[in-house]
Order: C-alpha cells, then sequence, then structure tokens
C-alpha cells in the first residue's frame, strides 16, 4: 500500500499478486509507474532502497547514538499514522488470512475494503443524489 504521508488517504495498492512476495520485491517491480524523483518512506524491509528513508539500523555488535536515536523517533513518528492506516485495513480479516473465495475476486475486495477505509476517514465523498436530498 502507498498512503500519503499524513494518511489522508490511500494512494496505491498492489493486491492479487500470487505467492510471496516481499515488499522491496513488488516496490521494485512498480517503481517505474512513478516520478524517477518521487520519495517514500518505509519500514526496515526497505533499507538499502535509493528512494526510500528509512529508519536507521543498529550496527551489529554496537548500540545507535543518541542523536540517531532521536532521528529515529522523529521518524517513527511522522511513519505512525500510515501504520495506522494499514491497521485499518487489516481489520477487515480476508486481508491478513487465507482467501477462501474464487482467487481472481481478490483484488476486487481488496480495492473494495481499501474504499471502505477511505469512505470512513472521508477520502473518498460519493455525491449526494438531488432524489435522496428531496426526499430526506
Amino acid at each position: 500500500m502507498i498512503i500519503l504521508p499524513d494518511a489522508s488517504d490511500i494512494v496505491d495498492v498492489v493486491a492479487g499478486e500470487p505467492g510471496p512476495k516481499s515488499d522491496i520485491t513488488l516496490f521494485r517491480e512498480y517503481r517505474s509507474e512513478f516520478d524517477a524523483k518521487q520519495r517514500f518512506k518505509g519500514d526496515k524491509a526497505y533499507i538499502g532502497e535509493d528512494l526510500i528513508t528509512t529508519q536507521i539500523k543498529k550496527p551489529r555488535n554496537r548500540e545507535l547514538t543518541t542523536e540517531q536515536k532521536e532521528q529515529n523517533k522523529i521518524f517513527s513518528s511522522k511513519r505512525i499514522f500510515v501504520e495506522h492506516r494499514i491497521r485499518s485495513v487489516k481489520i477487515f480479516r480476508v486481508v491478513q488470512e487465507r482467501f477462501r473465495l474464487n482467487p481472481h475476486k481478490y483484488e476486487q475486495v481488496i480495492l473494495t475494503i481499501c474504499g471502505l477505509v477511505r469512505l470512513r476517514i472521508r477520502a473518498l465523498i460519493l455525491p449526494l443524489e438531488i432524489s435522496a436530498i428531496s426526499s430526506g
């Protein structure tokens, strides 16, 4: 999922990829669809990717400096909203458990769930019909 930094909307979703694939592999496959200068923020799974800013990883057998810990804390405080948005999609258990319906319908189901989440956070505004206004 690609989410706006303040988690005000879901920008893009990759759903329906067969088999297990890591997030970084999916990102590398779809990166050409974004502007070459577009920057992203990601979790530690994206460490080493040039377009993605991540937290500073603790070196082996050493500790992070106080400054590095403070930078990680600031980074986490900005990313927590994104994690909350991902959680709001995962509340629908179909995202995190085995999909038992027709596999061809998986993408439709995931996109529907994202639409419901967008509606709930008021990122998706549906137009009111005139007949609904006059009858209410």
